[in-house]
């Protein structure tokens, strides 16, 4: 059936050459969709946003966040577009948060310029959770801190079994108040997300997936040509003498030894990662669009309640925070190395506050990694 042509009106903020005038860094695309059966959906796309800074383990500069504002904003107006998968530039992350570098050198010491920031940081948040597309996070590697975030924002996501997970918020100097103390208690429960946001502990595909932060895994690593599991990782549910559940846990002494020696034979191939992205947004192709928005905005409510309760007054303590922990955590982070370690020595911390040393740029450079020695 043909339809008279329709001169639309544009419901974009700017043009798609000022978006794209904007870095390189994000890249946006619309790619042919395919229903689940491979055959393609004539006149049907799928906004892909990749962030492409593989350099930088894809951490987002101010730049690339308002590009993925704009990239979102969009795709959710395209009339043509599905669903929206957001993702990474190669196999090691799909982003570790903001770019410690500008942090460091640019917003530590500024409050009022990473309140500006955060105020986009927050935007960026609120147009994946505002989307009017279902979005598939295609986690192609480490999601950590506010790559954690950004990626819980989304609808579903999908994992190559060799990622990890995690927050590192109070390892270096902020908090996980950029949407992980928001999502994670309604995702995987109080005390699992206590243990993410405070502690900083990683953890595995196979045990997001099990906690509930997952849709699905795929495997990453071709051995021989054959797809195999993550062999650092226990995979099956078993349990140890106290009963606790070792599925998703990292192997020990020989059996991850012998993890190591098999991955080091091995090659990264994400192609199953892309067909099991490709498989889900088919299924979505599969539905009624209307119904479809109304339930992904209804089902996203725990998540944007929360998020919208919050956002404004984590970002003036985090503004706040940039003249004293985040001033020395994001420097310690960006100017230590491997033999100094990226950490300051957080026992001295607590112990010189408590008796009262004050936050002054002496102390702080006094504390970055290797300075006492």
């Amino acid at each position: 059936m043909s339809f008279e042509p329709i001169d639309f009106v544009s419901h974009d903020i700017v043009s798609d050459a000022a978006r794209e005038a904007i870095t390189d860094q994000v890249i946006f695309e619309k790619r042919p969709a395919k229903l689940p059966d491979g055959t393609m959906a004539e006149g049907l796309y799928n906004a892909w946003i990749t962030l492409n800074n593989p350099a930088q383990y894809n951490s987002y500069t101010t730049d690339m966040v308002k590009s993925v504002i704009l990239a979102f904003r969009a795709a959710s107006n395209m009339r043509d577009v599905n669903a929206v998968v957001f993702t990474a530039a190669g196999d090691k992350a799909f982003c570790t948060g903001g770019n410690t570098k500008e942090y460091a050198e640019y917003y530590a010491g500024r409050p009022h310029e990473y309140r500006q920031y955060m105020r986009l940081f927050n935007d960026m948040v609120s147009a994946i959770l505002g989307c009017d597309k279902p979005v598939v996070c295609r986690v192609n590697g480490m999601r950590i801190g506010g790559g954690q975030e950004i990626g819980m924002a989304c609808d579903f996501s999908v994992a190559q079994d060799m990622a990890r997970f995690g927050q590192a918020g109070p390892k270096h100097g902020s908090a996980a108040i950029g949407g992980s103390t928001d999502f994670l208690p309604v995702m995987i429960g109080c005390e699992q997300a206590m243990n993410s946001g405070v502690l900083c502990e990683s953890f595995t595909a196979q045990k997001a997936l099990r906690l509930g932060i997952l849709t699905d895994i795929v495997p990453g690593l071709k051995v021989d040509g054959e797809y195999v599991a993550n062999p650092l990782v226990e995979t099956r549910m078993i349990t140890d003498k106290m009963g606790r559940l070792l599925h998703g846990e990292l192997k020990t002494g020989d059996a991850l030894a012998e993890g190591k020696a098999l991955m080091k034979r091995g090659e990264m191939d994400l192609s199953a990662l892309d067909a099991k992205v490709e498989e889900l947004c088919g299924k979505l192709l599969l539905t009624f669009p209307d119904c479809t928005t109304k339930s992904v905005e209804e089902l996203r409510k725990p998540k944007l309640n929360a998020w919208n309760a919050n956002k404004e007054n984590s970002r003036a303590w985090l503004g706040g925070n940039m003249m004293t922990e985040a001033n020395m955590g994001f420097r310690a982070f960006n100017e230590g190395n491997r033999e100094v370690g990226r950490e300051i020595d957080f026992a001295l911390l607590r112990k010189e506050l408590a008796e009262g040393a004050k936050w002054t740029p002496d102390y702080i450079d006094s504390m970055m990694p290797g300075a006492r020695k």
